[in-house]
């Protein structure tokens, strides 16, 4: 697949999944314990042969950067690479990345000197296992300009993603990013041919959303960068090409999730600790490859679980932990319980964590969560110190406020990154 170039698009700020985003771009937001949310898509060109992979980003970059180049290292007789761009201030522009296209011809000189046929452009917040091989045949066979992937949404889905309506050998016909206006999703709706066609069973799901993997002849791509005024794909590039040239869909038929929001985010880590998750890991064919940390195991000592995952080099003692996540070097102290919950672990011992000599580093408590304290319905950012004795309670699916250290969005309490939680603190 030496034809393809890949180019991951990091998003913005990631506003709805902050404080997640507060020290780190939306690809760096880790993820099931161990990886991060870059890994999905990079995995996914691996395991499909495109090895030339372009991550794009603008704010908080540090933790992507550094992860990228921990984890994907391909030998020297070998031409692959995952290489993450910065915006950067140039001759031509000072400005930082406008929007999604905007980014890519902003950033397009760092591809021209590696020859492509064809460029996929992936979102990078989604999670999702393609082979997207059988995208390009899809594409070539077609002789398509661009080829999207979509995927069958229902119309209480319609708000957040781009919908498509097609013609019966699957060229796209019109293209909405987003529409707020339920009123006009009937036009849009999939019908019997399509249905028929490609076999969409469930009525529900009624219409065709864009899953934001879009495959570009070279030049199709290039042409549409040249008007200035196009700063996105969903709003700009596909509306015009679609009027311009020839487009195409590619049906995935497999899981796939946006993790945009806290709540889809939340959901989406529960989801992998069920007994039949959507997403899988546990797979010989499709690896998920990050960074190798060389961690020992992890230490049980007289746990109750179920329905936990926990990743490697955790220490966790006389703890209740009912369908639980936990990141590596996540450290529990006796008498807690943590449930419904994800709990991200740290980047760092602070000390021997097999020792019994430890004290607390002045007034603060120790990275990690202290003895007796009560977790449930909450996401723990990495670095956390959370004292002895800390309630943190359950909320409603509505509540959205903020406190010292956390805040609780989509009626999930998120403690920050490096947040402090003192003894006896409810919240």
């Amino acid at each position: 697949m030496s034809s393809v170039l890949c180019i991951i698009l990091g998003g913005g700020q990631g506003q709805r999944l902050y404080p997640l985003t507060k020290f780190r771009s939306k690809p760096a937001v880790p993820i099931a314990g161990k990886y991060r949310l870059i890994d999905i898509p990079v995995s996914n060109c691996i395991n499909s042969h495109i090895e030339r992979i372009f991550v794009l980003t603008q704010f908080n970059s540090a933790s992507l950067n550094r992860h990228v180049n921990l984890s994907y290292k391909f030998d020297a007789f070998h031409e692959g690479f995952v290489n993450v761009l910065a915006a950067e201030q140039t001759t031509d522009s000072m400005d930082w990345f406008q929007g999604t296209a905007d980014a890519v011809r902003k950033t397009w000189r760092h591809f021209q000197r590696f020859h492509a046929d064809d460029y996929l452009i992936l979102a990078g917040d989604h999670i999702y296992q393609m082979d997207y091989r059988s995208m390009l045949e899809t594409h070539r066979k077609s002789n398509a300009d661009v080829t999207v992937a979509v995927s069958p949404i229902t119309t209480q889905e319609a708000k957040g993603f781009g919908i498509l309506s097609v013609g019966t050998k699957g060229l796209v016909t019109n293209f909405l990013e987003k529409p707020q206006d339920s009123s006009i999703l009937t036009k849009f709706q999939i019908n019997d041919k399509i249905r028929d066609k490609y076999k969409f069973f469930d009525e529900e799901k009624c219409l065709l959303g864009s899953m934001g993997v879009y495959l570009f002849k070279v030049g199709a791509l290039k042409s549409s960068l040249k008007n200035l005024e196009h700063q996105d794909f969903g709003k700009h590039i596909i509306p015009s090409a679609i009027e311009s040239g020839k487009v195409q869909i590619h049906v995935f038929d497999g899981y796939w999730k946006d993790v945009g929001t806290i709540g889809s985010f939340f959901n989406a880590n529960m989801d992998f600790i069920s007994p039949d998750p959507k997403f899988h890991f546990f797979t010989e064919t499709n690896f998920i490859y990050t960074h190798a940390r060389f961690l020992p195991p992890s230490k049980l000592l007289s746990v109750d679980a179920q329905s936990a995952q926990i990743s490697e080099g955790c220490i966790v003692e006389k703890v209740k932990i009912r369908s639980a996540i936990l990141g590596v070097r996540t450290i529990i102290k006796k008498g807690t319980s943590i449930e419904n919950s994800y709990v991200m672990g740290a980047d760092y011992y602070e000390f021997d964590p097999e020792s019994s000599s430890v004290k607390n580093r002045g007034d603060l408590p120790p990275v990690g969560i202290g003895e007796d304290t009560d977790i449930s319905g909450a996401i723990v950012d990495k670095n956390a110190r959370i004292g002895r004795g800390v309630k943190i309670t359950p909320k409603k699916p509505h509540e959205n406020y903020a406190g010292h250290g956390y805040m609780v969005k989509d009626g999930i309490t998120v403690i920050e990154k490096d947040a402090v939680i003192p003894d006896g603190a409810v919240i």
